[in-house]
């Protein structure tokens, strides 16, 4: 069995998850796969079930109602992996933003650089984003600037959705207890990290904005981001604050 999960939320991504999938299992090292998906209209799921003949022992599917959040798709995906004993759990996107080659460098910055939380960061040489608008690119980088001066954390890419963690970070956070489900629960998930003093390590990664399928980003995830911050930090210097 392989030691390493990557859990990918999707909503409408039949055009992009099964060639995505394809690279991931092409990749030298084993990496399993758990789809959580949210009743996508274009049948993902349905396209996810056709895979799995082809990789039975490999591929998973957890199927959902319908949009529930991307905060609580990861978790759903963070507890099964836990459940099934894995030792190193990812988060990826499903839209080729993120480089499935990136998942080796995630792995081995975790397994043999001894770090527990690896983020593939687009912000720690600069700014490596391709096929943004420049407005897109200034709101993404500065919110990051933002949560970095609030919350203190050294890290260049707080909103960075490219993850890879050791089981004990996600045994160490209560996941029952993330309280943002949207654009922040990646910044929540680095903030209780590195509130319970893990060792974070930044990979440089080159993000490609997707060419199929639509996005996800709205002002309500944004501005969930830009209050729930303050309000996340001022929480964290009480004693009661749940890790």
């Amino acid at each position: 069995m392989s030691s390493a999960l990557v859990v990918i939320p999707t909503y409408n991504e039949i055009e992009n998850i099964e060639k995505l999938l394809r690279n991931i299992f092409s990749l030298q090292r084993d990496f399993h796969v758990l789809i959580v998906d949210d009743n996508s209209p274009d049948l993902t799921g349905a396209k996810v079930k056709e895979l799995q003949t082809e990789f039975p022992e490999i591929l998973f599917i957890i199927e959902r109602e319908g949009k529930l959040g991307l905060g609580t798709a990861y978790i759903k995906g963070f507890q099964w992996g836990l459940e099934k004993g894995y030792d190193y759990i990812f988060e990826m996107d499903a839209d080729f933003s993120h480089n499935p080659n990136d998942l080796i460098r995630l792995y081995n910055a975790c397994e043999k650089g001894g770090n527990d939380m690896a983020i593939g960061s687009r912000y720690k040489t600069g700014v490596n984003v391709v096929n943004w608008p420049m407005s897109r690119v200034l709101l993404s980088w500065g919110a990051s600037k933002y949560v970095r001066l609030i919350t203190g954390m050294n890290i260049y890419d707080t909103t960075a959705g490219f993850v890879c963690y050791r089981r004990k970070v996600l045994e160490k956070i209560n996941l029952d207890k993330i309280q943002f489900v949207g654009y922040a629960f990646q910044i929540e998930m680095k903030f209780k990290t590195y509130l319970s003093k893990f060792k974070i390590v930044e990979v440089p990664v080159i993000f490609t904005d997707r060419t199929k399928g639509t996005s996800k980003m709205s002002s309500g995830i944004i501005s969930e981001a830009i209050f729930g911050v303050i309000s996340m930090k001022l929480k964290s210097l009480f004693k009661t604050y749940d890790i």
